[in-house]
């Protein structure tokens, strides 16, 4: 682990919010087929699982570790990103703060093709070219790699130290590791069934989201070697993000439709919240204020956003059908939401809760996980069910480029990318 002189930042996301839900949080909590528009009415909200404890209210007495004293925040750096307007967590993230760990990495954008189309998505596609993944010049919008890493590879996941790319291919129960330097791929290691892969905040630990098997793998982060495995109460575990301060993390749960909160040290289950099976939660994302978490609904078509200190669902925004990946834009103030049945890019505010744009993807599409680019002016999503990669001009949110790829492309990940460390999935860095 670098250390760097950092020190604590702790502001964001340590009060608790008060108050019950908010009115007007979205849909009414009948069942809603995969695939539908944003409905209108209620939601009367999630449902807590009455044998857990009441969740953590107060976090405003927790004091800062001494590992997160060690990755909060390089001065100058903070003073490059308050110049360059960066809004709140990711304010280490702003265009041009790329860590030491990447120099001389070439920009490439990494593709696993999984041959699988996901939720909703149909059939798998004919395309023969699957469990590979395609490196594409996103200067050139060109194809410039191309190699097998085993069947249903998932996403493309940057290290928490920054040095290795991981491919999830899950159906051979294996990581992949990519040296982003040359851009090839390594040995395989064997891992179970692994859907996702995040890195606990201070990098001692990865944790492999084994989805089909209902279960956490707690990795070593270098050699991905099983240190302990945790069962979770639920199905589909899917995606997650972490607080602000790294003591807690939100997970989803694709088929059970719940939200699952746990301590990051010792992955104690805090909280288990059922938002219903009507609502499909797929990505979830700390927002730029560091407290509220926003979990893409696939089934109700938006994003449903909750307080991570007291886990209470505080609104619901309707975005398009087939919700799914949530990306901030390079100043943090802005989140990309994909809509993959929708075949649209919706582009919410978290400061309103409001969309203030809607990118259609001309003749339709179906837009799912990706990166934004490291200067902020693309937005890079797999096209799952067109074995496609779109580019969108984040200026005006114009299409700059269709790039056919393998079957049923899934989390890309463009690389490398501003930021100190990843925690995870297709680059998320703070």
């Amino acid at each position: 682990m670098r250390r760097q002189g950092f020190r604590a930042v702790m502001a964001c996301g340590l009060t608790a919010a008060a108050g019950s839900l908010a009115a007007g949080i979205g849909a009414n909590s009948s069942h809603t087929p995969s695939g539908a528009t944003a409905p209108t009415g209620r939601w009367n909200g999630p449902r807590r699982d009455p044998h857990l404890p009441p969740p953590l209210a107060d976090l405003r007495s927790i004091v800062a570790p001494g590992w997160l004293q060690a990755v909060t925040g390089h001065r100058p750096a903070r003073r490059k990103a308050q110049a360059a307007g960066v809004a709140g967590i990711y304010k280490y993230a702003g265009a041009g703060m790329f860590s030491p760990a990447v120099a001389g990495d070439p920009q490439l954008v990494y593709v696993p093709n999984s041959g699988e189309p996901g939720m909703g998505g149909g059939r798998p596609s004919a395309n023969p070219d699957r469990d590979t993944v395609t490196v594409i010049d996103p200067k050139t919008f060109k194809i410039v790699g191309h190699f097998t890493v085993g069947a249903l590879p998932q996403h493309v996941t940057p290290s928490w130290d920054l040095k290795t790319l991981w491919v999830d291919a899950s159906g051979s129960n294996q990581l992949v590791p990519i040296n982003p330097h040359t851009a090839k791929p390594g040995k395989p290691v064997p891992v179970s069934a692994p859907y996702n892969l995040y890195f606990t905040p201070d990098g001692s630990s990865a944790l492999a989201f084994a989805e089909r098997r209902n279960r956490i793998e707690v990795l070593d982060p270098h050699t991905m070697k099983l240190r302990r495995t945790v069962a979770v109460p639920c199905r589909g575990l899917n995606h997650a993000d972490f607080s602000a301060d790294g003591t807690y993390f939100l997970t989803t749960c694709e088929f059970s439709g719940q939200l699952l909160k746990y301590d990051t040290k010792t992955l104690r289950l805090l909280d288990d919240v059922r938002l219903g099976r009507h609502v499909v939660p797929q990505d979830i994302r700390l927002g730029p204020d560091g407290r509220t978490f926003y979990a893409a609904s696939f089934a109700r078509g938006g994003l449903v956003v909750v307080d991570g200190a007291t886990m209470k669902a505080e609104g619901f925004i309707a975005t398009g059908a087939g919700t799914h990946g949530i990306y901030p834009s390079r100043d943090g103030r802005r989140l990309y939401v994909s809509n993959r049945n929708d075949g649209s890019v919706s582009v919410v505010d978290p400061a309103t809760r409001k969309v203030t744009s809607t990118w259609t993807i001309p003749g339709g599409g179906s837009p799912d996980m990706g990166s934004v680019s490291a200067d902020g002016s693309q937005l890079w999503l797999s096209g799952r069910n067109t074995d496609q990669v779109y580019v969108f001009s984040t200026k005006d949110g114009h299409l700059l480029a269709r790039i056919r790829v393998g079957a049923n492309p899934h989390g890309l990940t463009y690389f490398p990318q501003p930021g100190r460390y990843s925690v995870g999935h297709t680059g998320n860095y703070r």
